[in-house]
């Protein structure tokens, strides 16, 4: 498809239906991607209602301009950027942040697409509920977004990706048409799933505008514990340990490795650590119980049973809120950590849990093949999503190693696919998978992902080069 760029007169056209307030200076936030991989244009508005977003999409099909969807541009695989082609509209919705209503004893509450999760965290715990959802970037990553690339994060183990956490939508279809699918059902079997083909999309079937969120209850006791295991195999069996003494109770199971606290201390100093030494592996165990129940008592349990079973070593069970937030800090902190020291080649993938062990031992050996690099191996060990991240040895730069980047991608894909993984975890496609998508991708699978495009977006102007190739 042939499409235009957003041109002065089409931008003055758009000037004369929607408040100047819509329109935002081209500050360098929406040009950039959080790794600084890829640059981008477009002339940049935000409508402050489902109404106005439909107003610039209908503008935009009429035109043939393309649309790229804007949340809060903390995605890492460059969905929200485009580098090249014709000039498009940035679409923001950082101006639609309401929360239309909360619905305690339904456990529902109905937002807008450009609300900050962090925000929802707060508007769902002031009623006493709980939005499970939790990443890195709460602070900054907007509901729509999230819902946009099926976002994960540490409660994915216990409470599901942000699919499983979503009820209804409110969408702009390609052609401008409002889908008003806001309903706070369990149970709605009436036709094909337009919400589940819309979340995880990235844009490129129709702009989130509104969501009906499944909150939870919150757990009457929450404990929070770092624990030394013997490696990998030792720590998928003290998850299996976790889940038969605490069941569901378990929120987060969390792996890490020795590389990964040694970029906190070098980088992160402030960031305290509770062991002397850095542990080779560790993980972080959350858990969230009943009324009447201990998650402290849990915990150490657990403990005692994994140093009897010889798959712990040693521990820290956090006293106090506080501390709690210290240990999940140490976590979240990682990325950030992994951002200043450069990694040479990042992986989002996940993997059967039983082949974990394997892929993390043979992946090291491949990556030795390749050169000397230090291997940061981390992540959301209870469903299976491993961050595997590689870096220059001490004293070297990414920049040294540009021309090994690619081999070092594809040996970890190849054996991903090889061992039955993914290698777009939680993370997306993007602009940066969409090789890796054709690749690994079951063409059949495929195929019907072009016919869907083609069928919603006869004109190709969500997002184009996003998932699939334009």
């Amino acid at each position: 498809m042939i499409l235009n760029s957003a041109t002065p007169d089409f931008v003055n056209d758009l000037r004369a239906g929607l408040p100047e307030a819509a329109f935002r200076e081209a500050a360098p936030r929406y040009f950039e991607e959080p790794r600084g991989r890829w640059r981008g244009q477009g002339v940049v508005v935000a409508p402050d209602s489902a109404e106005g977003v439909a107003q610039v999409v209908r503008a935009c099909a009429r035109a043939r301009v393309p649309v790229v969807p804007y949340g809060g541009g903390t995605g890492l695989v460059g969905g929200q950027v485009a580098p090249d082609g014709p000039v498009p509209v940035i679409l923001s919705l950082e101006r639609m942040r309401a929360v239309r209503g909360i619905w305690p004893e339904e456990n529902v509450m109905v937002v807008e697409a450009g609300a900050i999760l962090q925000d929802v965290h707060a508007a769902a715990e002031a009623a006493g509920r709980l939005f499970p959802l939790s990443i890195a970037s709460k602070g900054s990553a907007r509901i729509g977004g999230l819902l946009a690339t099926n976002a994960g994060g540490v409660n994915v183990l216990r409470y599901g990706n942000a699919r499983d956490l979503c009820l209804g939508l409110e969408a702009v279809m390609p052609d401008g048409r409002i889908w008003h699918g806001l309903k706070r059902l369990r149970k709605d079997n009436t036709g094909y799933d337009l919400r589940n083909l819309l979340i995880g999309s990235e844009g490129t079937l129709g702009i989130i505008t509104a969501a009906a969120l499944r909150l939870a209850p919150r757990p009457a006791g929450e404990g929070t514990a770092l624990m030394v295991v013997a490696g990998p195999r030792a720590a998928l069996d003290l998850l299996a340990l976790a889940r038969e003494q605490m069941g569901e109770g378990v929120s987060a199971f969390e792996l890490m490795h020795r590389q990964g606290l040694e970029f906190l201390a070098e980088v992160l100093p402030d960031i305290r650590q509770p062991f002397e030494a850095a542990p080779e592996w560790c993980v972080l165990i959350e858990a969230g119980l009943a009324r009447g129940l201990d998650p402290g008592a849990a915990l150490e349990a657990l403990f005692a049973e994994g140093v009897e079973a010889g798959l712990v070593s040693d521990g820290v069970i956090a006293q106090s809120q506080a501390q709690r937030h210290a240990f999940r800090e140490l976590r979240e902190q990682i990325p950030e950590a992994n951002r200043r020291i450069g990694s040479v080649s990042s992986h989002d993938i996940s993997l059967p849990l039983s082949a974990i062990p394997e892929f993390i031992e043979k992946a090291a050996g491949v990556i030795a093949g390749i050169g000397a690099f230090r291997i940061n191996c981390f992540g959301h060990l209870g469903d299976g999503n491993l961050h595997y991240n590689v870096f220059p040895v001490a004293g070297r730069s990414r920049a040294d190693h540009m021309a090994e980047r690619d081999a070092i991608k594809r040996a970890v894909h190849d054996l991903v696919h090889a061992m039955g993984g993914s290698v777009s975890a939680e993370h997306g496609i993007g602009r940066l998978k969409v090789d890796d998508l054709e690749r690994y991708g079951d063409p059949v699978k495929l195929a019907t992902m072009r016919a869907i495009k083609d069928a919603l977006d006869p004109a190709g102007i969500m997002n184009p080069g996003a998932v699939l190739r334009g």
